[in-house]
């Protein structure tokens, strides 16, 4: 969606917060059809996936897009407004089982997630007939959404190797149904599940033993978080590459303030307090209800809308090529603004983190007419940083003057 060994548990770990370094935007692709993500492959460096809202998964090599398809669900899916083809996750084994995952909503405007493998003939190419839709909830293949809007859609997974999913409240306005804080819904919460199960499982995976509402605790088992509004785009720092494998997770706001939330390595049941709260205000447009339990945990950061109105979470930054003052930085944006920010990041001796020296990089990068509406944020092989420009193309972030890339950690398995 962790804390990591100190040599002095008192002693605070200071992130550089002094990026000197201009940045520049460079558009690395283009040519897509309102893209909402741009994912790795986890074996092939050269080799990137551009998912596209409208249900195509578009396959990037080498700066180009190829002609076919990883994977088309036009046909499955209801898209327009904040619905379609929304997430795309690649196993932890997928060099070995070929799995990945999607989020989508179905022609009824349900969420999904299911369960493909690439093709044995062509790994670029997704087979179809491999479909799985996920039994989550345990009731049916799908999770009700009331409402259009609100529908999270990101998946990712932890340095735990678990799946991790971000669902919004259900949508409308001010979650009429408390669903945020309801424990028998998984709208408005952050999921946590294992997908290491056969083929032939019914569900399609199994709770984590240390989920923290298993057992005797009044609330779905699936649940990892609750009071989620609608989580636009939440990344894990790579522990691959120094980071602390905290969550870092975007809260799309109501109608005063978006959040950003962080949550340290195996911080499990955290109430980020929607909507009792608005980012770390008392929400005064609902009547008060009770939240489903305390403590309610406060953003790090938080913008009013003179600023933006709908937040895109990013990355810690932990490539080499925009220099050592940007790595451990948070990098986010706004989708109606097109403003692309980092955040310098103090980590103290429990692992929580403190937010500061914000920095607008939006003008360096080009501004609106390179980088339109921020819809994501993604990393290449070396966790180098992409924008999503909604309007159709892949921007990478750069440093006028670069230094030579470092062999890549990515292990190429043939």
């Amino acid at each position: 969606m962790r804390v990591i060994g100190w040599l002095l548990a008192c002693t605070l770990l200071v992130i550089p917060a002094h990026a000197d370094a201009q940045l520049r935007g460079e558009t690395y692709v283009s040519g897509f059809q309102l893209p909402i993500a741009f994912v790795q492959d986890p074996t092939d460096r050269t080799v990137q996936f551009v998912v596209q809202q409208g249900g195509r998964i578009r396959v990037v090599r080498n700066g180009s897009i190829l002609s076919t398809d990883f994977l088309n669900l036009t046909g499955s899916i209801d898209s327009g407004g904040e619905q379609g083809l929304l997430g795309l996750a690649f196993s932890p084994d997928y060099a070995k089982t070929g799995r990945f995952f999607v989020n989508f909503t179905n022609t009824s405007g349900h969420t999904v997630i299911s369960r493909f493998r690439r093709s044995v003939e062509n790994p670029l190419v997704a087979d179809v007939a491999t479909r799985f839709d996920l039994l989550l909830g345990g009731t049916q293949r799908f999770i009700v959404q009331p409402f259009a809007n609100h529908n999270g859609g990101h998946l990712t997974f932890g340095p735990d190797g678990y799946l991790y999913i971000g669902l919004g409240d259900g949508g409308s306005g001010n979650d009429p149904g408390h669903r945020a804080q309801d424990p028998n819904t998984l709208l408005g919460k952050m999921l946590r599940i294992d997908i290491t199960v056969p083929d032939g499982d019914n569900a399609g995976y199994r709770i984590p033993a240390d989920n923290p509402f298993t057992g005797a605790n009044p609330a779905l088992d699936e649940i990892w978080a609750f009071g989620l509004r609608n989580p636009w785009r939440y990344n894990f720092d790579d522990v691959a590459r120094g980071g602390t494998g905290a969550l870092v997770i975007a809260d799309v706001g109501q109608t005063s303030w978006e959040e950003i939330d962080y949550e340290p390595r195996g911080r499990a049941g955290r109430n980020y307090g929607w909507r009792n709260r608005e980012g770390a205000h008392d929400n005064p447009n609902v009547t008060p209800r009770q939240p489903a339990y305390f403590p309610l945990t406060d953003p790090i950061f938080e913008y009013g809308r003179n600023e933006g109105r709908s937040v895109t979470g990013g990355f810690i930054y932990r490539g080499v090529r925009l220099g050592a003052a940007f790595r451990g930085r948070y990098f986010f944006g706004d989708y109606v603004t097109g403003r692309v920010w980092s955040l310098a990041l103090t980590i103290d001796g429990t692992g929580e983190a403190r937010a500061s020296d914000r920095r607008d990089h939006t003008a360096e990068l080009g501004g609106s007419v390179v980088l339109g509406n921020v819809s994501s944020f993604g990393v290449d092989a070396d966790s180098e940083l992409y924008v999503v420009n909604y309007s159709g193309s892949i921007v990478k972030i750069t440093a006028p003057s670069t230094p030579p890339s470092p062999p890549s950690g990515l292990r190429i398995i043939q």
